[in-house]
């Protein structure tokens, strides 16, 4: 379903709100994987990111997403010399990720790195602002931004939905919605909470303190 809001489209710095606004918004979830701005990233562009992305002002929205500017912040324009004087080492390649007919046309991915933690995340400006998080870190994923989200991995075992679901629960957190994969049975699985409100560190750090849990992290609502 589409509102009157993603017609109109959002607030925004930029010409368009899928090469700007989105691009922005998928800078901000990548820089939630490794806990803030990156001190390395790689930016690989697909599609007509690739072919139309730098007369749009993708690279700027990107990279200040990557260091926290939000769609309407106006340092956006100046996002790439803001980067380069904070000592953000970011670069840009141009890559096909797939057929056209299976892969959006602005759809990016990237590799984000900060201390020991390294991530990489594929996403797709989907039009009005909207963006969606296909992958992250070799699994299937779905992530809008439009709700705040805590992501993990564990050990494929029994109960472990319950328990988080819990916690949540505890910490007075409704689920919106809830996704799991898993690559084989047994193995690891991958688990996106969708939840109707912010959630603090506390609520992270209890979740990684379960001993089937090998890693978590919070994923900001960037969306309208």
């Amino acid at each position: 379903m589409v509102s009157l809001l993603d017609i109109i489209g959002p607030v925004m710095v930029g010409p368009s709100s899928s090469h700007t606004a989105g691009a922005c918004r998928l800078g901000l979830l990548a820089r939630c994987l490794v806990g803030g701005t990156p001190e390395h990233a790689r930016i690989e562009l697909h599609g007509s990111f690739a072919r139309t992305g730098e007369g749009h002002g993708t690279d700027k929205a990107i990279v200040g997403g990557l260091m926290g500017f939000r769609p309407d912040d106006e340092r956006l324009r100046t996002a790439l010399d803001i980067a380069d004087r904070e000592g953000l080492d970011f670069r840009f390649e141009k890559t096909t990720l797939g057929e056209e007919s299976e892969v959006h046309p602005n759809t990016v991915r990237f590799t984000v790195a900060r201390g020991q933690r390294e991530s990489v995340m594929v996403g797709s400006s989907l039009g009005a602002g909207r963006v969606l998080v296909t992958e992250i870190d070799g699994y299937p994923v779905e992530v809008t931004g439009n709700y705040h989200t805590i992501v993990l991995v564990a050990e494929d075992v029994k109960g472990s939905i319950a328990r988080i679901a819990t916690i949540l629960s505890e910490h007075s957190l409704n689920i919106a919605t809830l996704k799991v994969s898993r690559r084989q049975r047994g193995g690891d699985a991958f688990m996106v909470f969708e939840i109707d409100e912010a959630p603090d560190e506390r609520v992270r750090d209890e979740i990684r303190t379960l001993p089937w849990v090998r890693w978590a992290f919070r994923l900001d609502k960037v969306g309208a």
